[in-house]
């Protein structure tokens, strides 16, 4: 059904009331397969945003969608299927190709400092690497001499530390890896050095640590909890905790809470804003923890990273899918942007 475009605020104004700030009927989408997505809760949204750009699918078809990486120096994305056990490679010029198969149920993704990926495998419990010429290094499966859970999401810190999380979804089922009983007494989030393979839990407090992400100067560490997914008594939060060091997690506290569905990837901007996944979309939050605005998704929203030729893309995977979208920033990782007046 075509949706004219009367049913969205182009001037953008602020929406006071959170149910009319619904500026699209859900999930409106127009003749070209684009949808209209802002729902703008603070004015300040409004300059992260571009009102003349839609939400784009770029590809789908695939069963659950995580992981989306960008590598600048190769123009493109790369994005796990997990159940299908495969990792696909999304180009600037939209085709997609399969980058690997036999993933291991392959989930979160990212790049390391000399520009390798570095990948969380639900079915062999670890995170690995795969060098320049192909070849896969297996960094890390076990701690304190017991398998680790089900490496979710995985980040790399300007000092070369791999920091990632440990839930147990890929040993829940043999959907998403296979079927077991956890080794580890806790769900931890682990920081490891590559140099030396010192592994170290910096935290066990979550019930399912999810995705994470580094403020731009890397003193906070901000931390999704995810354990709603299978116990309606704990919150959707996103937990924030101070970098002590360089490699010791303190003063853990509630940062914001998502108010559809749970948290699960989230990224940070050149402004210090936090960009999470939802069940309606992503959820944009200022510094401080202020929900600024929404851009919603059609599916529900696993995992986002910013990238594309200009790095203003957001690149989102939603359950079946991947969708992309201009924004008027972009990642932490590139110089910090001038502060908006």
């Amino acid at each position: 059904m075509l949706v004219t475009t009367e049913s969205f605020c182009l001037n953008l104004n602020l929406v006071k009331d959170y149910h009319l700030a619904y500026c699209a009927a859900d999930k409106l989408e127009d003749a070209s397969g684009m949808f209209e997505p802002y729902q703008i809760l603070d004015c300040r949204f409004r300059d992260l945003i571009l009102a003349n750009v839609r939400l784009r699918k770029i590809s789908g078809g695939h069963l659950w969608t995580e992981g989306p990486v960008w590598f600048p120096a190769h123009q493109c994305l790369l994005f796990s299927d997990i159940p299908n056990q495969k990792i696909f490679r999304w180009m600037c010029d939209g085709s997609v190709n399969v980058f690997r198969t036999q993933s291991e149920f392959a989930n979160g993704n990212t790049v390391d400092m000399n520009g390798r990926l570095i990948t969380c495998q639900h079915g062999t419990r670890s995170v690995t690497r795969t060098e320049h010429n192909g070849t896969i290094t297996t960094l890390v499966d076990e701690f304190q001499g017991s398998r680790l859970n089900s490496p979710n999401d995985v980040i790399v810190k300007t000092d070369g530390s791999i920091w990632f999380t440990d839930p147990t979804y890929g040993i829940l089922s043999n959907y998403e890896g296979y079927k077991a009983v956890p080794d580890q007494e806790y769900n931890n989030v682990f920081r490891l050095d590559p140099e030396t393979g010192i592994v170290t839990s910096v935290t066990w407090s979550f019930t399912q640590p999810n995705g994470l992400a580094f403020s731009n100067d890397e003193k906070l560490l901000y931390i999704a909890e995810s354990g709603s997914s299978h116990d309606d008594k704990v919150l959707p939060v996103i937990r924030v905790y101070d970098v002590v060091d360089g490699e010791r997690l303190e003063n853990g506290r509630d940062f914001a809470q998502i108010d559809k569905g749970l948290p699960d990837g989230l990224r940070v901007d050149c402004y210090g804003n936090v960009w999470c996944s939802a069940k309606d979309g992503v959820h944009c939050f200022d510094p401080a923890g202020t929900l600024l605005g929404k851009i919603l998704v059609p599916e529900t929203v696993s995992n986002l990273t910013f990238g594309g030729a200009r790095g203003n893309e957001l690149l989102i995977t939603a359950t079946t899918s991947v969708y992309t979208i201009h924004v008027n920033c972009h990642s932490a990782q590139q110089p910090v942007c001038t502060p908006l007046a």
